[in-house]
């Protein structure tokens, strides 16, 4: 067997995955612990999943678990179910020619674990492990784990044209670890990142995300730089194209986009609403007769846009929802009075306002120092105004009416769409002053109503 460079690096193997290898390798076969799970191990991270290699062929692994899964055999993959978890064990194979940017045209199995390797996307990807061999090493892993660079194995613009979904790969890599992509690695990347026209919207979905979530977002300047957003996210683009020559921001629209996304939590929908928030802008840009630029509108505009690349990235409906609402309000006062902050309530919904307030925060710590202070008082201020609101249980909806449809039909009033609008009426009364949340007040009130020209009582 081809061992190539030995190196020094800490992997603590499962249990499962410990009896795992050990049973191929009692069997005569060689087996390790493979890619992303040693990489996370080394760095100290908990791996989320465990891939094994193997020497042995497909039917031979099946022959030695009592329980296994099929789950990719004509690429040599065999899932062995251990307790309530799978394992991926994949026989020693490279790739053929691939004639879509994805999927190689054959696999054929090799008896070599460094040719098995060789075939991978990036050094740091690249290394395997075995209690009895240690860590095998072949392409400098450990080396530009240590120095924090993303590098190809062997040729860039082999492994690009491989999978382009690499490409976006590298860029997410170096947003999860901190890594800067390497020099070459970089270079094939600008000169083809159009091949990503080939890869599903879920993949380049997939990715994005776990860019948008990781501790560096920021690197989507480097998808950036490298030609990648103009493909998968050319709404991107415009914004970094955009000005914004006004007092309360600094540098472009997508320069204020990066910093608001570094400054809300890594949670899936906020940093969407985040990379999302001031789509609008580019096409809602005006300069006034001083030069200072304005962007009315820019909200509902980037609802419709929010919506639109949301869908075409295959998002499901929930997460698509909640993303665009938060674009819709993103620049909504949040009120500094107790009955703006049940307005705001009722107008927007009880589960976004909380959402809101992040937004606001990252949206206000990336702009500019310009009258900052008031702006964090104004937001701390409809904070707390809404955790008394919440702690009090202030009627914000129809649901939390003191009266029902059922209500006023009971008392009188015909079914239809006028029920509606007094129950309206009612609640309009109740966010004004909460006191009035009464049943025999608000019976009452609706009574009266039969005094008006609309009729509404029988």
């Amino acid at each position: 067997m081809e061992t190539g460079n030995r190196a020094k690096g800490t992997v603590c193997l499962p249990e499962t995955v410990r009896r795992i290898l050990g049973t191929l390798l009692s069997h005569g076969y060689e087996a390790y612990a493979v890619g992303g799970c040693v990489r996370d191990s080394i760095l100290g991270r908990e791996p989320q999943d465990w891939d094994i290699t193997t020497s042995a062929a497909p039917p031979q692994v099946k022959a030695l678990f009592p329980r296994t899964v099929d789950t990719g055999i004509q690429h040599g993959t065999v899932t062995v179910i251990e307790g309530r978890r799978g394992y991926e064990v994949t026989t020693y194979r490279t790739d053929g020619v691939y004639e879509d940017g994805r999927h190689p045209k054959e696999v054929r199995f090799v008896s070599s674990l460094q040719e098995d390797l060789r075939r991978r996307d990036f050094t740091i990807n690249a290394m395997a492990y075995n209690e009895g061999d240690g860590l095998v090493d072949c392409f400098g892993g450990i080396k530009d784990l240590e120095a924090g660079i993303i590098r190809c194995v062997g040729e860039p613009a082999e492994r690009f044209g491989e999978d382009a979904l690499r490409m976006l790969r590298a860029v997410r890599f170096a947003a999860q670890l901190g890594f800067s992509v390497e020099r070459r690695t970089a270079g094939a990347i600008l000169e083809m990142a159009g091949n990503l026209q080939k890869i599903s919207a879920e993949r380049i979905q997939a990715e994005l995300t776990k860019l948008l979530v990781s501790p560096h977002p920021e690197k989507l300047l480097l998808a950036w730089q490298l030609g990648i957003t103009a493909v998968v996210l050319p709404e991107f683009d415009r914004m970094m194209e955009t000005p914004q020559d006004n007092p309360h921001h600094s540098g472009s629209v997508g320069i204020h986009t990066v910093r608001a996304l570094c400054c809300v939590p890594a949670e899936r929908v906020l940093r969407l609403a985040m990379l999302l928030h001031d789509v609008g802008k580019p096409g809602c840009r005006t300069t006034d007769e001083k030069g200072i630029d304005h962007f009315y509108g820019h909200p509902q505009a980037g609802e419709e846009i929010a919506d639109g690349i949301l869908r075409r990235l295959k998002f499901d409906n929930d997460t698509r929802k909640l993303a665009v609402r938060l674009v819709r309000w993103h620049d909504a006062s949040l009120g500094e009075e107790p009955r703006q902050v049940r307005r705001v309530l009722s107008r927007v919904g009880e589960d976004l306002y909380p959402l809101l307030l992040q937004v606001k925060e990252a949206d206000l710590y990336a702009q500019s120092s310009y009258h900052r202070e008031d702006k964090i008082r104004s937001l701390e201020l409809s904070r707390r105004l809404w955790q008394e609101e919440k702690a009090r249980g202030a009627c914000v909806s129809l649901g939390q009416l003191a009266v029902s449809g059922r209500d006023l039909i009971e008392a009188g009033m015909q079914p239809g769409p006028e029920l509606g609008r007094t129950l309206q009426l009612l609640l309009e009364k109740v966010l004004e002053d909460p006191g009035l949340n009464n049943r025999e007040y608000l019976l009452g009130l609706a009574e009266s109503l039969n005094t008006s020209p609309s009729n509404l009582i029988r």
